[in-house]
């Protein structure tokens, strides 16, 4: 016990930047490791405690004084325990018998400091900025500061905004024709509005669908009191919507049920560079579904229900490459906040012949296995494109 005291101190001393404990003694210890990281808020450094089970991660702050304390009660439980100061590495060890062996070495770890303090996450739409969708929405005061209740909105919508960036970011983009299906009186076309030409600095053509009169009639005059010049709503439906000119993005957010599947075709036939879509009220497949050979899947309403939309978006990822684009399933917000919480991202790419065989293949072996009939799968067959 003084050998581990002693050793315990000895790291201690130093200005400890990241800390892993693991090999813990005792399998039933739920924590199977623990991971400890110098943070800095407000000009006050402390350590963030970190401990993951299997499945969770639960935290804990305390102040730079306790780490020696938490240090030796940490370890009744582990046999190892890696730290990192700015100028040394250590490796303490115990064995079984007990014995207690530490390792030092000298480092440069100067860079792990840096990256190890926590600072303020690097978000597109950044405090301080006056954006008035975001102040009208309540989710900004109009300082341009974060309204507390609204953070986890402001999350939400920053995230948003970061998935298409990663796309934008790929290349040079000076002018983008954007249409935006299903836009509602959310917020959320404006903000992107201001994403692309107040801070990508694009000259875009930005055009909302909406079904709604009284929707479409308010969203023209908040574009035109906010003074978006390039942007603008039309009444329509998606499943007929014409535009004869060039598209080089759609977004749709929320079509209701086979809605996504007509914005997706679309999208497809006027070879949209890139796609966002976030589906919604899969119904299509859930009242199609059986299955003889994998009953279980039907056995139970809500186990049907969610394999059954999860397929549903599955079909219409693989059926975008099918006919050339690269695509992606991302997590659009945390599952707590809304179970549609799936989003579609697709870039018109150079996808090999087996690529998109494959993957038509694998939706052809869906369909016939659960007597499927997909709305995207019977527009893109009727009209040749697969």
């Amino acid at each position: 016990m003084e050998d581990l005291k002693k050793s315990i101190k000895e790291i201690s001393n130093e200005e400890i930047i990241r800390i892993v404990i693991s090999n813990k003694m005792n399998k039933e210890n739920e924590y199977n490791k623990i991971n400890i990281s110098l943070k800095e808020k407000n000009n006050k450094e402390y350590y963030q405690i970190e401990k993951f089970t299997d499945k969770q991660v639960f935290h804990e702050n305390i102040d730079k004084n306790d780490l020696e304390v938490k240090l030796l009660e940490f370890m009744q439980d582990y046999k190892q325990l890696a730290a990192w100061s700015a100028n040394n590495n250590f490796d303490l060890k115990i064995s079984k018998k007990g014995k207690v062996f530490l390792g030092k070495k000298k480092s440069d770890n100067i860079n792990l400091l840096n990256k190890s303090h926590n600072k303020e996450k690097n978000y597109i739409l950044k405090e301080g900025m006056i954006i008035q969708p975001l102040i009208d929405l309540g989710v900004f005061t109009k300082e341009g500061k974060v309204v507390k209740s609204m953070y986890d909105k402001y999350k939400q919508i920053n995230r948003f905004v970061e998935i298409i960036d990663d796309e934008i970011r790929k290349n040079d983009y000076k002018e983008l024709t954007i249409l935006d299906f299903g836009c509602g009186k959310s917020y959320l076309t404006f903000v992107l509005y201001y994403y692309f030409v107040e801070i990508k600095k694009i000259n875009v053509k930005m055009i909302g669908l909406d079904l709604k009169k009284d929707v479409i009639k308010k969203c023209n005059d908040i574009a035109k009191r906010y003074g978006y010049e390039n942007l603008s709503f039309e009444l329509g439906d998606i499943n007929g919507f014409k535009y004869n000119n060039k598209v080089d993005m759609v977004i749709t957010l929320h079509a209701c049920d086979t809605a996504t599947d007509y914005a997706l075709y679309n999208a497809i036939k006027w070879n949209s560079k890139m796609i966002f879509s976030v589906p919604c009220c899969q119904h299509e497949f859930n009242h199609q579904m059986k299955a003889e050979s994998l009953s279980i899947l039907t056995k139970y309403g809500i186990v049907q229900e969610r394999i059954a939309a999860l397929m549903t978006d599955a079909t219409r990822a693989n059926l975008l490459e099918a006919v050339g684009y690269k695509t992606q399933l991302l997590e659009f917000i945390d599952i707590s906040h809304s179970p549609k919480n799936i989003l579609i991202r697709a870039s018109k790419g150079n996808l090999s012949k087996d690529k998109k065989e494959k993957s038509l293949q694998e939706v052809n072996t869906l369909i016939e296995q659960f007597n499927f009939d997909p709305t995207l799968y019977k527009l893109l067959k009727d009209d040749n494109l697969i």
